[in-house]
């Protein structure tokens, strides 16, 4: 079998480097990077490839730069998803923005999850995270709107309780979610809304919630892979199934 080499430009190659180094804390945050000529030295590479390396870092939030001083890690506090929400920094540190509530035809992947007849509708809340004033995931959540039109759900505004309130008086309790997650590149919308550096890929989350009887909810979730880990826990009896 062949061997693929590293096709990038040298300059993205050293920036990757450089990135595994801060999240594996051999570039703890706060820690002085090496000088600029000691990296081209350590690279092998040009003055000008280094400082397109760290530009690449400074624009995604893993460096910054003191004039006179040098170049830093940046004390950086990454967004740990879990298999149910996020684990905030700091209590009152997140808000949503409303983008869209509408009536709309699903896209095929959300109509087949919520297992829509053709054509049939689903209610769609479209909403952008901020944390701490910054923008950190796009969602699209999914409701048939045979059941959740002339609900809390339909309303443009915040609910009080959340959507699994809603779900629960409307006899749809929340009972189970499976989630998928893949990466990919975003699309123009994504990169502008979520303010995102250029060639940075998003994570996508597609979760479906399930009640009882059938399932209630699709959301797809997008979110900068720069910001954020994923964080899976599970509880086990001692024995190892792989």
């Amino acid at each position: 079998m062949t061997r693929r080499s590293d096709g990038r430009p040298r300059h993205e190659q050293i920036a990757a480097d450089l990135r595994a180094r801060i999240m594996a804390g051999d570039l703890p945050s706060g820690a002085q990077l090496p000088s600029i000529p000691t990296l081209v030295t350590q690279y092998s590479a040009a003055t000008a490839t280094i400082q397109r390396a760290l530009a690449a870092l400074k624009d995604e939030g893993y460096l910054h730069s003191h004039v006179g001083k040098g170049v830093y890690v940046r004390d950086r506090e990454p967004l740990i998803v879990t298999a149910t929400a996020y684990v905030p920094p700091s209590e009152g540190s997140f808000a949503y923005e409303i983008l869209k509530v509408a009536e709309i035809e699903p896209p095929a992947e959300v109509s087949r999850c919520l297992g829509l007849a053709s054509s049939e509708p689903a209610l769609l809340r479209h909403r952008l995270l901020l944390h701490r004033a910054e923008p950190v995931e796009l969602s699209w959540s999914y409701y048939p709107a045979s059941i959740a039109r002339h609900t809390e759900l339909a309303r443009t505004r915040r609910i009080r309780g959340g959507a699994p309130r809603v779900l629960a008086e409307i006899g749809h309790p929340q009972q189970r979610h499976v989630d998928q997650v893949s990466a990919r590149m975003p699309t123009t919308e994504e990169l502008e809304r979520l303010d995102l550096p250029a060639n940075v890929p998003v994570l996508r989350q597609l979760r479906v919630v399930h009640s009882p009887d059938r399932p209630i909810e699709v959301t797809v979730m997008v979110k900068g892979a720069h910001l954020h880990e994923l964080r899976y826990e599970r509880l086990t009896d001692g024995v190892d199934d792989r």
